[in-house]
């Protein structure tokens, strides 16, 4: 008799995307552990917000009736996550404030209910997937693109067991930043100093130079990945903090002492950055594994799902229905969290960084808001130096919110 592991996928999501995913590849990915020594139980976690894109309740429980043939469905509503912290409060003996730190609305407090629900249902090993990605690649040759169906689960989990976490790769639209035209207004300098404002451990002006420059904001895949040619390789290094992605990132739930909680500033992303810098005090051991995920930030590719698979590039253009509020949300939750990030990582040059970086936004926003007529990019000066102030106070939350996963974890590993 093959041995038996409880293997979950979480999914956060403001949009009904999340449903198309999980329609297209439940069957995907029993197919992929049918001939592994191990039989393999799937449960997929959909905790939804019905406020990020105004939706309904419906419109996250279209999931066809054949996907409960190959995997378990979970829902975590909004009123769970209010049963959950009464829970917390009366048998784990959490005070009400720490209760609310922990879980609740948002994006770090939603991955802790899903690490919570996970520990407590006894899965062996957890799989964050974003609702805007497809386990895919896209190479690219003589300008044109091949598409490859990646094995995702199978990489992880030949993988999983002897470490603490694995985290495949990405390529699509690495970030939601549309193809910009300059002209008169907005120069070539003014949008460096934009992107050198508000930059981060992955958004640097390099990167963003050159992917306008070379590939039409679509990173492709390394085809050696891609193919699974190379081996997984180990990306933990002993004090230096790793870049890990929100997705495509899977965690073993048996090593949950070497695991860290999420957490972000109110409102602010880099939940997954933040995560980052956890596991470097618990010496958390990763391994890069060789699977691609897509990412379609802007939900321009979602035939990918149907297999109409496009053969040339396609530029995200600024004038593309959506774009520009979306591009500017995703500023504010990048600009939120460089203040905490950065005090973590370099408190030394702290106070030089954020300057420097209100400089440059000083020196582009206002060209930026004529070139994004919805938005007002002048905003992102204020919070940033609000969320300097306040950096103090986030890393004290940061610190708690791991110490409240810590004792946690420990009186639920005690039930078992």
């Amino acid at each position: 008799m093959k041995k038996e592991i409880n293997f979950g996928i979480g999914f956060i999501t403001g949009r009904p995307n999340v449903c198309k995913i999980i329609n297209s590849y439940a069957k995907y990915l029993v197919e992929q552990v049918q001939d592994l020594e191990i039989k393999v139980n799937f449960t997929i976690y959909i905790l939804f917000d019905m406020g990020y894109q105004y939706t309904t309740r419906t419109d996250f429980y279209g999931i066809i009736p054949e996907v409960y043939k190959y995997v378990n469905i979970k829902y975590i509503t909004p009123e769970e996550i209010d049963e959950d912290k009464k829970i917390l409060i009366s048998k784990y003996d959490l005070d009400p404030e720490d209760a609310n730190l922990f879980i609740g609305k948002g994006y770090a407090k939603a991955r802790n209910a899903i690490l919570y629900h996970a520990l407590k249902k006894k899965i062996d090993y957890l799989l964050f997937w974003d609702d805007d990605e497809y386990p895919l690649a896209d190479i690219i040759k003589d300008s044109e693109i091949t598409w490859v169906k990646q094995p995702t689960i199978k990489r992880h989990l030949e993988n999983i067991s002897k470490t603490d976490i694995t985290v495949g790769d990405r390529c699509g639209v690495m970030s939601p930043i549309p193809y910009i035209e300059y002209n008169e207004i907005l120069k070539e300098d003014d949008y460096k100093n934009f992107i050198d404002g508000i930059s981060n451990e992955v958004i640097t002006w390099e990167r963003v130079n050159s992917t306008r420059a070379k590939e039409g904001f679509l990173k492709y895949a390394d085809e050696d990945i891609a193919l699974g040619n190379i081996k997984s390789k180990k990306i933990s290094k002993k004090g230096e903090t790793p870049i890990i992605y929100g997705s495509n990132l899977c965690l073993n739930l048996n090593h949950i002492e070497k695991i860290p909680a999420f957490y972000n500033p109110p409102g602010a992303r880099g939940e997954d950055s933040l995560f980052a810098c956890g596991t470097v005090s618990k010496n958390t051991q990763i391994i890069s594994v060789p699977a691609y995920h897509f990412h379609d930030g802007f939900l321009r590719f979602t035939g990918l799902m149907k297999e109409k698979f496009p053969k040339h590039p396609l530029k995200i253009m600024l004038e593309d229905n959506g774009i520009e509020q979306r591009f500017y949300k995703a500023t504010l939750g990048w600009i939120k969290y460089k203040p905490l990030y950065t005090y973590i990582n370099d408190r030394e040059n702290y106070k030089n960084i954020i300057n420097t970086s209100i400089q440059n936004l000083e020196k582009s926003v206002y060209k930026l808001s004529k070139q994004f007529e919805t938005c007002d990019f002048s905003s992102l000066i204020t919070e940033l130096k609000d969320y300097d102030k306040n950096v103090k106070k986030h890393y004290a939350e940061y610190i708690r919110t791991n110490e409240i996963w810590d004792e946690l974890k420990h009186k639920i590993l005690q039930e078992k």
